[in-house]
């Protein structure tokens, strides 16, 4: 569920033209360099969200039903956008080319935050970490079974933002607008599908307080 829904979003596949375009003037040496550094730091970006986000949420009182719905129509709304937007939505275009100090100097920001990890992932990680009850509520076999699946989504989306990011020029060549395309749409329709699921979750709870 973790990678499903977070990889439209991050959107290795149709974000490695773009990021391309930024380290086009890098030798594949630092340009595999500067890639690892992006999937390290979106993998930490996304770790502390997943951990952290709606525990600090939850300090400002927002109740975890309410948390479910708001973090589910953030879901929907992401996938909804994804699945209607262009090839290369304005806010994610390069505006210049790096040169290779600027590219390791950058790798944070611009590169992964906000081009790779932006504002929609880190509110799709909160979701997805408001799906499951406190570890104190459930049983210790299951909190440990859910971290471990939800690092292994974080591994992979991170692995796969590595190898995109390094053989970008590759998956220009081979995959095309048309297959990048069809391959992000598949995966925001499963987005939007999930943020239904969530957002549902928690309105069950809610609708369980309304007295009869």
């Amino acid at each position: 569920m973790v990678f499903a829904a977070l990889f439209p979003v991050v959107n290795p596949l149709g974000s490695a033209p773009i990021f391309l375009n930024f380290v086009r003037k890098c030798s594949p040496t630092v340009r595999e360099q500067v890639a690892r550094q992006v999937a390290i730091y979106g993998f930490v970006l996304l770790l502390g969200s997943l951990l952290f986000g709606a525990q600090i949420l939850l300090f400002f009182g927002v109740s975890l039903p309410v948390l479910r719905v708001a973090g589910g129509a953030v879901v929907m709304a992401v996938g909804w956008s994804i699945l209607h937007q262009g090839d290369e939505p304005a806010d994610r275009t390069a505006s210049q080319e790096l040169s290779e100090t600027q590219a390791q100097n950058e790798a944070f920001y611009p590169l992964t935050l906000p081009l790779t990890v932006g504002p929609g992932s880190i509110a799709t990680t909160i979701a997805l970490s408001a799906t499951h009850k406190p570890t104190w509520q459930v049983d210790l076999v299951e909190s440990l079974s859910s971290l471990i699946g939800a690092l292994a989504g974080l591994i992979a989306v991170a692995l796969i933002v590595y190898f995109a990011f390094r053989e970008a020029p590759t998956l220009e060549r081979v995959l095309g607008k048309n297959g990048t395309n069809v391959l992000v749409r598949l995966f925001a329709f499963i987005l939007f599908a999930i943020g239904v699921e969530i957002a549902w979750l928690g309105m069950r709870e809610l609708l369980a307080q309304v007295p009869r």
